[in-house]
C-alpha cells in the first residue's frame, strides 16, 4: 500500500514510531478503496439478515401461541418486545429451537453440527435484536473498514462459533441463541489491536485500554445482573478475539520509504487462516466427546 508523505515524515526506525505509522495508515486505508468495497456491506447484511430473520421467528412464534390475525400476531411481539411473557416461553423457545439455536440434546443426539453455527443470527426478542445490531453498527462499520470485508467476515464467523462452543460445554442445559458472543469476539480483536498500537495514544494508550477495561466490564456485568444471558458465550467469544486479534489484527510494517504491508492480512496469513479454522474444529470434536460422555 502506498502512503503519502504526511504520513511517512519520518523514518520508522523506533516502535512508537512503527506504531504511530502502522496506526494511521491501518485508520485510513479504507479511504483509498473505489465504490462497494468502501462501504462495510458485510455489516449491513449482517444487520438486515438477523433483523428479517427476527421477523421470521417472531411471526412463527405468534402463530404457535396461537394468534391468526395480523393484529394478534403483531400484539403478540408487541407483548414480547422487551421482556418474554410466561404464558408465551415454551412457543418461542421451540420456534427458536426449530430455526436453529443452540439446544445441546439436538447436537449431541441427533447430530445436528450445524447449531454451532445458526445461534448467533437468532434473537429471542425485539429487545435483544435491537441492542445486539446497535452494538454491532456501532463497532462493526469501523472495524470491517479497519479489517476489510474478508477478515472481518472471518473473524466474526469464528469468534462467534468458538462462542457457541462455550456455551455448548459450560451451560449444557441452557438454549442459547444471540449474536452477542460474536460481537465480544469484535470486542477482544479490537482491543488487541489497541493494545498492539498503545504507543500511538497518550501516555502509551493507558487511559484507552482502561476505557476498554471499562467497557468489557460492564457488559460482562450486566451479563451477570440480567437474568437469562449467556456469560460463557460472551467469554468464549472475548477469549477467541483476544487470541485471533494476535494473529489477524492490523500491522503495518513498511517495505520501502512510501509503501507499507499489512503482515497480518489474510492473503499473507492464510496458512494460520486454515490452521484456525482446523482448530477450531478440532476444539468443536473435543467438546462433542466431553459433553458426550456426559449425557
Amino acid at each position: 500500500m502506498k502512503i503519502s508523505p504526511q504520513q511517512q515524515q519520518q523514518p520508522a526506525t523506533t516502535p512508537t514510531a512503527r506504531d504511530r505509522l502502522s496506526y494511521q495508515v491501518a485508520l485510513s486505508s479504507y479511504q483509498s478503496r473505489r465504490g462497494l468495497d468502501k462501504i462495510a456491506w458485510v455489516t449491513w447484511l449482517l444487520v438486515l439478515g438477523m433483523s428479517l430473520l427476527w421477523m421470521l421467528t417472531a411471526y412463527k412464534a405468534a402463530l404457535a401461541a396461537g394468534a391468526h390475525s395480523w393484529q394478534t400476531i403483531l400484539t403478540h411481539v408487541w407483548a414480547n418486545a422487551i421482556s418474554i411473557q410466561p404464558a408465551d416461553d415454551a412457543s418461542l423457545t421451540q420456534v427458536l429451537i426449530d430455526y436453529g439455536a443452540k439446544y445441546n440434546p439436538a447436537i449431541v443426539q441427533q447430530h445436528e453440527y450445524w447449531r454451532f453455527l445458526t445461534p448467533m443470527f437468532l434473537h429471542a426478542n425485539l429487545l435483544h435484536l435491537g441492542l445486539n445490531m446497535l452494538n454491532l453498527l456501532m463497532l462493526g462499520i469501523f472495524l470491517e473498514r479497519l479489517l476489510g470485508h474478508t477478515r472481518y467476515l472471518f473473524l466474526y464467523i469464528i469468534t462467534g462459533i468458538i462462542s457457541v462452543l462455550a456455551s455448548f460445554y459450560f451451560a449444557p442445559e441452557e438454549v442459547s441463541l444471540g449474536a452477542s458472543g460474536a460481537i465480544f469476539g469484535l470486542v477482544g480483536v479490537f482491543s488487541i489491536f489497541v493494545i498492539t498500537h498503545r504507543r500511538a495514544f497518550p501516555f502509551g494508550g493507558l487511559f484507552s485500554i482502561l476505557y476498554l477495561i471499562v467497557i468489557i466490564g460492564i457488559n460482562l456485568g450486566v451479563g451477570f445482573m440480567i437474568a437469562n444471558v449467556d456469560n460463557y458465550a460472551h467469554f468464549g467469544g472475548l477469549i477467541s478475539g483476544f487470541l485471533l486479534g494476535l494473529w489477524f489484527s492490523p500491522l503495518y510494517r513498511s517495505s520501502s520509504p512510501y509503501t507499507v504491508v499489512d503482515r497480518h492480512s489474510l492473503t499473507k496469513r492464510w496458512p494460520l487462516a486454515l490452521l484456525t479454522i482446523l482448530g477450531t474444529l478440532i476444539l468443536t470434536v473435543i467438546s462433542l466427546y466431553l459433553v458426550g460422555t456426559k449425557v
